[in-house]
């Protein structure tokens, strides 16, 4: 049976995908092709964290749906919105995120499974160099405007043995990048009476050669075991880099949103990394135009931007998902404002990153070779995560100095030395 695999949305669903390759591939008789009119089965990860994104999900399954093949749809959709896809696609099956690692009972029956087994237990196949591993599945908050959490349930810590396995395999399939993955790393351990710093520890005793970037952590959980997690960041095999969503420069949208922290909590977790790290890579999302978002609140978020100076901005515009509170909240801001603080504070982050870059010029610094680039070159990452575009040719996996010789708001440009 040859097996057409479609992955969209986050490295969550990124790792679930190398579930689903480590299960094929072992498999007698089933296969990958590369091109979906080989296909005897079409399999697409989903994801819906905003509406135009659930529309160009619904657009593939569209474009899937015409070969009149059989269809599995997984990821967050196939959890939180099987309702409308049964409708609109009867015949398809529906794997939801916590059922992906029964991919082969579907596949030998063609129907949904029941089952509940721990999918931390399945052998993964990752491509490329970089592995995305998930620590944990689910969310232990009740952020207003979120259908992952939704999607995906509570917060279930995964054992730090089996993290452990997934990397070792990781690192012996010749990845020297693993991501680690939850929809709040900073929860890791909650649930188990662990946290995100001794699992650092933890894998960092791994032998071999590999960096670990650790995926988006909550302010509200990172600030609760925040010196544990610090020092779990002091291993060389640790890249100097953190993502911690804000969200609004406004206290009181952070109330509406639900999010049960402040933006003095924010600041001062940024600063207690920064203090320990210096050159740590910071990233940040920014929703603009949550339901009642004024000019007022719009500018202490500007104000928060300029203050914190982030690496990295990820910017999205309100989109009000089903099910959940944020939905029927009253105030909704116009397109039109929405669609100019989104501008705005585009062009604000895209000017500080390139000032923040500027300061590595004429440095000379370490990278690693991670993957290709455009027209010949390749991409590497500094110890502090910065992507740097050697023209080069060198092997994934190379350990190379640089001189930095250029710069842009998203990355380095660097000569061999």
């Amino acid at each position: 049976m040859k097996i057409y695999l479609d992955v969209y949305g986050c490295t969550a669903n990124k790792s679930d995908a190398a579930i689903i390759r480590g299960l094929i591939v072992s498999h007698p008789t089933y296969s990958f092709v590369s091109k979906p009119e080989q296909a005897d089965v079409f399999v697409i990860l989903t994801c819906t964290v905003i509406d135009t994104t659930e529309q160009r999900m619904l657009h593939k399954i569209k474009k899937m749906d015409a070969f009149q093949k059989p269809i599995i749809i997984s990821g967050c959709m196939a959890s939180v919105q099987a309702k409308k896809l049964k409708t609109l696609y009867p015949s398809a099956i529906l794997l939801p995120p916590d059922q992906v690692h029964q991919i082969l009972t579907v596949l030998d029956e063609k129907k949904e499974t029941g089952e509940q087994h721990e999918k931390y237990n399945v052998q993964k196949c990752f491509s490329g160099a970089i592995a995305q591993i998930s620590i944990a599945e689910g969310c232990s908050l009740a952020c207003s405007y979120c259908i992952t959490r939704l999607a995906r349930g509570s917060l279930k810590s995964y054992p730090k043995d089996n993290i452990k396995r997934d990397i070792q395999d990781a690192i012996k399939q010749n990845c020297v990048e693993i991501q680690l993955t939850a929809q709040d790393t900073a929860s890791y351990g909650m649930d188990t009476g662990s946290n995100l710093g001794e699992l650092l520890q933890y894998i960092c005793l791994i032998p071999g050669f590999y960096r670990v970037r650790v995926g988006m952590m909550n302010p509200y959980h990172g600030l609760h075991c925040l010196s544990e997690i610090i020092s779990g960041y002091r291993n060389d095999h640790i890249f100097k880099f953190i993502h911690i969503p804000v969200q609004s420069g406004s206290d009181r949208i952070l109330t509406r949103m639900n999010r049960n922290y402040t933006v003095s909590d924010f600041q001062y977790l940024v600063t207690a990394f920064r203090e320990k790290y210096p050159s740590i890579t910071l990233a940040t999302d920014i929703i603009v135009g949550f339901p009642t978002e004024t000019n007022h609140d719009f500018d202490h978020t500007i104000k928060l931007i300029e203050t914190i100076k982030p690496d990295i901005v990820n910017i999205t515009r309100f989109s009000a998902r089903p099910y959940t509170k944020a939905k029927t909240m009253q105030g909704r801001v116009p397109t039109q404002f929405v669609k100019q603080r989104s501008q705005q504070l585009t062009r604000l982050c895209a000017r500080i990153s390139e000032e923040n870059n500027t300061r590595y010029l004429g440095q000379i610094l370490p990278i690693t070779i991670i993957e290709q680039g455009k027209q010949n070159s390749m991409m590497g990452r500094t110890e502090s995560y910065k992507p740097v575009i050697v023209n080069t040719p060198a092997s994934i996996g190379t350990q190379l100095q640089v001189e930095i010789t250029d710069v842009s708001p998203i990355y380095l440009v660097g000569k061999i030395i």
